[in-house]
């Protein structure tokens, strides 16, 4: 993995406010559509590449390189709203619906029929509200694909899960210096 600097977008950033999942998804959808945005972030044939990007209204945003058969893993955003949007090559959302408890908790047995699955080619994506549940993943095999994320109110922590069948395990509780 690596990081890149962070990368102002001026035009965005005159709003004032916290912007709504609405203005989060535009934003994504409007800058993934930038491609000489996109095709300066620098691709990893190994690992996922990231540039941080000054989103609307104080939100906290990224522009995402994805390898082929790469993924983040199940995880959620804690209390932030976030958006994001394909810019290329396809990425396969599988989220949850279900609310988790937000402390106190390792294990839950989840129920039959909380599973959804979304591919979202170039140009699509997907806003959604605090304590979203999923994984993202880049399933071909021979193509990167990259994306465009914002979350308002910046992250305050990731929270990382693994799944065996119905059970869901929180393993992880990452912070914001853990991934800048």
């Amino acid at each position: 993995m690596s990081v890149s600097p962070s990368v102002p977008l001026s035009a965005n950033s005159a709003r004032t406010g916290a912007p709504t999942q609405a203005e989060l998804f535009d934003f994504a959808r409007r800058t993934a559509a930038d491609t000489e945005l996109i095709a300066s972030l620098p691709l990893d044939p190994e690992g996922r590449t990231w540039v941080r990007l000054e989103g609307p209204g104080g939100s906290e945003a990224w522009l995402i390189g994805w390898p082929p058969g790469t993924g983040t893993g199940w995880h959620d955003h804690a209390e932030s709203v976030g958006a994001f949007v394909t810019a290329s090559g396809e990425l396969k959302e599988n989220s949850l619906v279900v609310r988790l408890p937000s402390d106190g908790w390792k294990t839950l047995e989840l129920t039959d029929g909380v599973d959804r699955e979304r591919r979202l080619p170039a140009g699509e994506g997907r806003s959604f509200g605090r304590h979203h549940v999923h994984e993202v993943l880049n399933e071909s095999t021979e193509r990167h694909a990259v994306s465009v994320h914002a979350y308002y109110p910046p992250l305050p922590q990731i929270r990382r899960y693994s799944r065996t069948g119905q059970v869901l395990r929180l393993e992880q509780v990452e912070r914001p210096e853990d991934w800048r």
